[in-house]
């Protein structure tokens, strides 16, 4: 559920990107999140796994 959620935020962040639209910095501190989330949830797998 995370990792779809940072995908989300990921696209979201493209899309303010390409239309060259930012509300402030948030959807850079969006991706910042996303790719944090990201890497959490493949540290944790491999060591769960």
């Amino acid at each position: 559920m995370l990792y779809t959620i940072a995908v989300i935020l990921v696209i979201l962040w493209l899309l303010g990107v390409v239309s060259s639209y930012t509300m402030g910095g948030f959807i850079h501190v969006l991706l910042v999140i996303a790719i944090v989330v990201i890497l959490y949830n493949i540290i944790s797998g491999r060591r769960s796994g």
